[in-house]
């Protein structure tokens, strides 16, 4: 009966429906909670269930249980508790044998009914068991959050709480309340020698007929992955794919005529031969391999990332700045040999067709060897579709051996790239407009971006944390948009300037540095009290800050910069954005192209961040944006 029972079992079935209300395990504990059923996934045999809290994970069967298996003990029940049936080791009565029991009585029963007795008694003991540890008193314990790493969470710094709202400790029993509050308390059952042979009479009754290793009863909780496809789904992605490669071009072709003009839109297109040459593409694969060959020198600290669905930390070796250096030492040597940089103006469209190339190249091997990887692995913004997750990335982490493909292409070939079309730019003024030194104008445009770049390797810890590694896989959108839209966009300003040269005063430059300045101290401020937290959670510094407890074990911060607004760090990004297009002056609205994408993207990645939030955080976050109602300027958005 019982092999017959366990046959049917295996067979893959759904036992709850979607919209029932149930009890669900919470993740490193034997503590059920009241969860609602939302979906149920046919392949992967889990659950995605909702906590009162707002909080949503994936748990498999075994890990729910009707309510009707909490039932709370009256208070007149005659079963004892487990303290009870051990005894007291101080009393009298464990100390003496039962009368019943007696040496010098003879036994009445067989051998048979012993065994029936036997039988009887564990069952019996089974179910008592099975009651009181589901009734066992609570105790609430703080959680905490984590120290001295870098924490999975992406959205705002993570502080303790400090005395802003108190925690219960009072002691509860099955079936609980709901909570009203959103701190949330980990709680541990007292009687553990009862907990622990429960679950071994559970292993033992669904393996009576199972030979092969003991199944673990270590619940499998991952992070619920998004159902809903960003971007307006695979026609946007599509349309994207398609779309922005060509409108890059245009923009190129459109900056290079004299008098630009929306009304002779499209610019004329230029024939083949200049948009592609082999040489031109040996020269981009050779920039790219000699970043790879730095990134591979064992220089620099070796950092762990954020925790993996399953525990696991990557390592990451942390030497982009000592690239930069190496490059730039690579470039100086260039023009000290006289080596033509001019050569990359030339080429420049041709150059930008083979990063495009390389980059799709690339996408389509990422897609191809994401087919493979186990589903631990996959991004948890990939969907499944095959159109959707070549843009957005199937695979979080691919890497070859130990050279990580997608935090490589995040900082190194196009950010180092970029300030080398910069410099290559200001040469290209020189040259075409018969300077002795460059305009002042183009001076403040490389001086900006080159300490944005700076900044940003010298800081290039901060980057593991951010959506593009913990969230969205490497596709297409993250490969064309560090290998060509950041170097061949984010130098537009500079690529214009050499067309369309303004001159600049004196004090028109001051009033653009301290803009630059005021976006920058924003930018570096508000990130560096986000870091200074997830360093170190008990630093003096850190006192007057305070905090919202969340029912993950963490803090959102509601003072300093990040209770100014909730993404302190876009709106000293937008600044210094503005800043880089004063000098253009204000002759063409192309040179402020950057500042509306920039402004489109960082508006777009804030709802990204605010859905992923608030599905994560529940009425914790509802309660963060009460406090802190604006999300990146001021009074305005």
């Amino acid at each position: 009966m019982n092999r017959n029972r366990d046959r049917v079992s295996k067979m893959p079935s759904r036992k709850f429906a979607d919209g029932e209300v149930v009890r669900g395990r919470w993740p490193g504990s034997s503590l059920y909670f009241e969860v609602e059923v939302l979906s149920h996934d046919s392949k992967s045999q889990l659950y995605t269930v909702k906590y009162k809290d707002g909080t949503e994970l994936e748990l498999k069967e075994n890990d729910i249980k009707p309510l009707t298996s909490f039932r709370q003990r009256k208070s007149g029940s005659t079963s004892s508790s487990p303290s009870r049936r051990r005894g007291s080791r101080g009393s009298r009565g464990s100390r003496s044998r039962s009368r019943s029991r007696s040496p010098g009585r003879p036994r009445k029963s067989s051998r048979q009914s012993s065994r029936r007795s036997a039988s009887a008694s564990h069952h019996v003991d089974i179910t008592e068991m099975r009651k009181e540890v589901l009734e066992v008193k609570l105790t609430p314990l703080v959680l905490k959050p984590f120290g001295n790493s870098i924490t999975r969470y992406n959205g705002e710094p993570e502080h303790r709480e400090r005395n802003a709202i108190p925690h219960k400790n009072t002691q509860e029993q099955f079936p609980l309340s709901q909570e009203s509050s959103y701190i949330s308390t980990q709680y541990s059952l007292r009687p553990r020698r009862e907990e622990i042979k429960l679950k071994e009479i559970d292993s033992e009754e669904e393996n009576i007929v199972m030979k092969g290793p003991t199944l673990s009863r270590t619940l499998e909780v991952t992070a619920t992955q998004t159902k809903d496809l960003e971007f307006g789904g695979v026609p946007g992605v599509f349309l994207i794919m398609l779309g922005l490669p060509a409108f890059l071009f245009l923009l190129l072709l459109l900056c290079r005529q004299r008098e630009p003009s929306l009304l002779n839109f499209p610019p004329p297109l230029p024939a083949l031969y200049d948009l592609w040459e082999a040489r031109v593409f040996g020269v981009y694969l050779l920039w790219f391999f000699v970043q790879a060959l730095f990134y591979l020198l064992p220089i620099g600290k070796v950092v762990e990332g954020t925790p993996l669905t399953d525990g696991r930390r990557l390592k990451y070796r942390l030497n982009g700045f000592y690239a930069f250096l190496l490059t730039s030492a690579a470039i100086g040597a260039c023009l000290f040999w006289g080596v033509e940089l001019y050569y990359v103006y030339r080429h420049f469209l041709q150059l930008a067709v083979a990063a495009l190339v390389f980059s799709v190249g690339l996408s389509v091997y990422l897609y191809v060897r994401a087919l493979r990887v186990p589903r631990a692995e996959l991004a948890p913004a990939s969907s499944g579709n095959a159109i959707y997750d070549f843009f957005i990335g199937r695979e979080l982490n691919p890497r070859i051996g130990t050279f990580d493909l997608k935090y490589f292409c995040e900082l190194r070939p196009g950010l180092i790239g970029w300030v080398v079309i910069n410099l290559v730019m200001l040469l290209a003024e020189m040259k075409l407009q018969n300077r002795a030194t460059p305009s002042l104008a183009m001076v403040l445009v490389n001086s900006f971006q080159l300490l944005y770049v700076v900044d940003a390797l010298w800081n290039e810890e901060a980057v593991l944390t951010t959506m593009d590694i913990i969230h969205d896989g490497f596709g297409f959108m993250l490969a064309f948009g560090d290998l060509v839209w950041v170097p061949f966009i984010y130098s537009f300003q500079a690529f214009y300037l050499v067309h369309h040269p303004n001159e600049v005063s004196w004090l028109a430059a001051s009033l653009i540095i301290a803009v630059k300045l005021c976006g920058y101290v924003i930018f570096r401020c508000a990130n560096a009290q986000k870091n200074a937290f997830r360093k170190n959670p008990t630093d003096p510094r850190l006192a007057h800050l305070k905090t919202i407890h969340t029912s993950t074990g963490k803090n959102l911060l509601v003072s300093g910069w990040w209770g100014f607004v909730r993404h302190p760090n876009y709106l000293g990004d937008l600044i210094m954005a503005l800043a880089w297009s004063l000098p253009c002056g204000f002759n063409h609205i192309l040179p402020y192209f950057y500042v509306i994408y920039f402004t489109a993207l960082l508006v777009h990645r804030e709802a990204r961040d605010e859905r992923q939030c608030r599905r994560k955080y529940g009425a914790a976050w509802a309660e963060y944006c009460r406090r802190v109602p604006y999300r990146i300027l001021p009074g305005v958005y």
